[in-house]
């Protein structure tokens, strides 16, 4: 009997956790891939989406595929040095990274609205110390569910861009209020993209609008209070990877510039 196919119901901000989904499990299947996503490449078969638009966007394929070999690095030496650390994945989609990353011993806790993680649950059937929330990252009550603490990482990844600056802050402040030791992974892109979102079409088929972003730290300002800076990180080691001849131009100011960034900060202690 041939097994039904998952028809996920979602648009906007929530469906484009699909097109990252496919470009990765895409990634897998290349000759000389960095990564291979195991549970990307098996499920993707399984969901009853017309992805034709996502395998034509070359420019959002390459930003997540770059993008996740650096959250891959960063998480994994985060794990490394607390290996028995509780990770919250904000906005997590159909994420496998806590599959990859997993040492036996960490607590995962996979967030992302109700109508999203109703399809995750679909699919991973999440419980034990790798779980999953459904609600929104604005609404405070997730935290209540998050049981497990000590040191904490908060992964955010693919998700500032849709929301305004008094939501970024709303999100860090809910981080801030209820979580000691939190240290944060904020993807962010260029101000400047946020006016230029067509350049990723596949994402601009679904609804989703870029609203904010930024280039550093300090460009945070308020949005950021009580946190503290770590370092300013990018995706360019990430896109070198994927395209070695980027190692000739990278360098130069305007690259660091417009490329999508990985702020690095933690909770300031009292």
């Amino acid at each position: 009997m041939k097994e039904e196919k998952i028809k996920p119901d979602l648009n906007g901000a929530a469906e484009t956790m699909l097109q990252s989904f496919y470009a990765r499990a895409q990634y897998s299947l290349q000759h000389r891939n960095k990564f291979y996503d195991a549970k990307a490449v098996e499920i993707v078969e399984k969901i009853d989406y017309d992805f034709s638009n996502a395998s034509k966007d070359a420019a959002m394929s390459s930003g997540v595929i770059a993008r996740t070999l650096v959250f891959d690095e960063l998480v994994k030496d985060f794990i490394d040095k607390n290996p028995d650390c509780t990770v919250v994945n904000i906005a997590c989609g159909l994420d496998t990274r806590a599959y990859r990353m997993d040492n036996g011993r960490i607590t995962w806790y996979n967030l992302d609205l109700p109508e999203t993680i109703a399809v995750r649950d679909q699919i991973y059937q999440e419980k034990g110390r790798i779980s999953a929330i459904g609600a929104s990252v604005l609404d405070p009550n997730w935290v209540l569910k998050v049981t497990a603490r000590g040191k904490m990482l908060f992964i955010v990844e693919g998700l500032s861009m849709y929301l305004s600056a008094d939501e970024v802050s709303r999100m860090l402040g809910i981080i801030r209020d209820n979580f000691d030791n939190a240290y944060v992974l904020l993807e962010c892109i260029s101000p400047m993209w946020v006016s230029k979102q067509g350049v990723e079409k596949s994402i601009e088929k679904t609804g989703a609008t870029f609203k904010w972003g930024a280039n550093s730290f300090d460009e945070l300002g308020d949005i950021a209070k009580g946190f503290k800076k770590v370092k300013d990180d990018n995706i360019l080691r990430g896109m070198r990877k994927i395209t070695p001849i980027l190692a000739l131009v990278d360098w130069l100011p305007i690259t660091k510039k417009i490329t999508q960034k990985i702020l690095i900060f933690e909770k300031e202690t009292q």
